[in-house]
Order: structure tokens, then sequence, then C-alpha cells
């Protein structure tokens, strides 16, 4: 007969308690408990009756290491979860969390899984995701908190008005930035197409670019989070992030000496602090400091144009810089695009040097 201790050594082994969650694991675990859904109410419910629960999703092997309790087997409810919270065992979720199935049981992960918590409820906790790579929740009615664990993953979950005060402090900075950010662009368009290029300016509007794009990275997990309850900043959030991206490479690929994709890596790469300051983004253009900027191809000025890329292409090979591509007359534009595009092209390059 297998006793139980040699099938947990089993599982340990099989499993390998260094398991890591992905992202889109992480992901889902917080869509599974972001505010609004059914099992988050029966968690805030449970906080709300000054209780505490300990809650595991069913995998495979899970009968290994539990013991006691009894079979509930019935479809769940938030209400029915906190009911059975008021009893100090575990309980037990189907794997599609549609079902509970079994109350009041007893725990037992491998005590050698390293845990960095104290209470009872909460090493159990994070014995058993690690053991069994599936989710576990702990809900700590002297603590206030709801922690959910999943393999290597722990995650403290934010109440509803702090993840939606926090989200609002990061549009706020974001439509700063992108105030910022328009402002440069203006000043961008105006000497470029004066044909003054000023490596500065374009460093400028580079680094607000990249740090909206970041900052809007980082809120991913928060938004992730926070639900149906985030609809109209996700959406606020889209307007604001509105061509960042394209401005941004364009500009790149216009300043670079390398090329757009080695110089997005080094900039992508550079932290927040790193980034505010315009050396780090002019060395990853491949420039030394206060270098002057000859010539430019001009891919951003002229991708406002109607010109598909490949005909900005032949243009900016053939006359190999943005002043000449803009200042040329129409007989030199049909040469390389044909009558038709040029007359379309040369109609448009004037009104956007009215506009600017």
């Amino acid at each position: 007969m297998i006793e139980k201790k040699d099938v947990q050594v089993r599982l340990l082994k099989e499993k390998n308690n260094g398991d890591k969650a992905t992202k889109e694991e992480i992901n889902n675990l917080l869509r599974i408990v972001s505010p609004g859904t059914h099992f988050r109410n029966a968690l805030e419910g449970i906080l709300q009756a000054k209780k505490g629960a300990l809650i595991v999703v069913e995998t495979n092997n899970i009968q290994q290491i539990i013991d006691g309790g009894f079979k509930i087997n019935a479809k769940f409810s938030p209400q029915k979860l906190i009911e059975l919270s008021k009893m100090d065992g575990a309980i037990i979720l189907s794997k599609d969390m549609k079902r509970i199935s079994h109350a009041n049981v007893t725990l037992y992960p491998d005590k050698k899984i390293q845990t960095n918590e104290t209470g009872t409820r909460h090493k159990a906790a994070e014995r058993t995701a690690k053991m069994m790579n599936n989710l576990v929740v702990a809900a700590s009615e002297r603590k206030g908190e709801i922690t959910i664990y999943f393999k290597n993953y722990k995650h403290i979950l934010k109440n509803t008005n702090e993840l939606l005060r926090k989200v609002n402090e990061q549009i706020q900075i974001i439509e700063k930035q992108r105030e910022l950010f328009d402002n440069n662009i203006t000043q961008l368009n105006k000497l470029e197409i004066r044909n003054y290029l000023n490596l500065k300016q374009a460093t400028q509007t580079i680094q607000r670019g990249r740090l909206i794009e970041k900052i809007a990275q980082d809120m991913k997990p928060l938004l992730v989070e926070i639900g149906n309850e985030g609809t109209l900043i996700k959406t606020r959030l889209k307007e604001l992030l509105s061509n960042i991206e394209k401005e941004t490479n364009l500009i790149i690929k216009d300043y670079t000496k390398i090329d757009l994709k080695k110089s997005r890596i080094l900039i992508d790469s550079l932290t927040y602090d790193e980034l505010t300051d315009s050396e780090n983004v002019i060395s990853a253009l491949a420039y030394e400091k206060d270098t002057k900027i000859e010539r430019i191809r001009g891919w951003r000025i002229l991708s406002k144009t109607s010109l598909e890329d490949q005909d900005i292409a032949i243009l900016t090979k053939e006359l190999d810089s943005l002043g000449k591509t803009l200042y040329s007359n129409a007989n030199i534009y049909k040469k390389i695009i044909g009558e038709e595009k040029a007359k379309t092209f040369k109609e448009e390059i004037e009104k956007i040097k009215l506009n600017f």
C-alpha cells in the first residue's frame, strides 16, 4: 500500500515546485478574481462576514493531500461559499470552479516546500499551490486580505476603490505626457518641414513617446485585475495611446544611424530613470552627444501622405533627404513614382507645409 507521504514525495518530483507561472496564466487568474465576478463577490462576502477561508481549485491527485471533511458536490454560488467559510477546514472547488466539491477538509502539502508565510492557513495555501500547480486562495479575517497563490506566484488582491484610484492616477500621468508628446511632435513637424533638423527635439519626442508606452505597459496587470470595472478607463487609455507607437517608431527610423529594430530594442531596455537622460536615447540612435544632423529620409512626414511604404522607400532612396523630397518639383516626382501619384503627392505635401 502506498503511504500518503510517498505520494507527496512523488508529486513533488513530478510537479517540480520551481515551476513558474506565465504572464498568460497570471492574467487569467486576475480575470477570475476581478471585481464583479461571482468568485470575487464570494471572497469579499467572506471578509465582510468577518470570516477567513482556504479555497482550493481541484487538480489531478488533489485527493492525495486532503483528508476529512465532507462531500458537497453542489453548484457554486457566492452565498454557499460564504456559509461554508464558517467552518475551519479548506473548501475544494471543481476545476471549472462551477461546483463546490468538498468542505471542511484538511490539507497535507509537503512541509519540505519552502514558504515565507507565517500563518497556518497561508502556509498551507502556498505549499499546496507550489506542490499541485493549482489556484489556492487564502482569505484572512484578521488582516482583511485576500491572497491568491498559483505555482510560485503570490498576489494580494487590492480592493476595487484602491485599484480605481491607482489606475486613475496613472491615466492622469499619461494624459500629461500625451500633451507634452503632442507639443513635441508639433515642434518637430515645424523644424523638419523647414529642414532645420534637431537631434535634441527628436530625442525629447522619443522620450515622451516611450515613457507613455512604458507607463501603459505597467498598467496592464491593474487593468486585468480591475476587470469590467475598468471599461471606461480602458477606452480612455486606448485614445491616449493612439498613434504613439507609430509616431515614435517613425522618428527612430528617421534619426537612427543603425536601424529601427536595433535602436528600438535599446530604447525599450531603458528604465524610467535611464529614459529621462537624453544621452541614453541619443546613444541608442548611435550618435554622440550634440551631433548635428545633416539629413533624414523623412519617413514620418511622408507617411502623412497617401503614398504607400514602397513608394516612400523609392522616393527617399532617389532623393536622399526629406528636404529634397519636400521641395522638388512635380516633374521629378513623376519620373520616380508616376504622373498620377506625383500629382496627388504634390498637393498633399503643399497642404502639409501650410499646416506646419
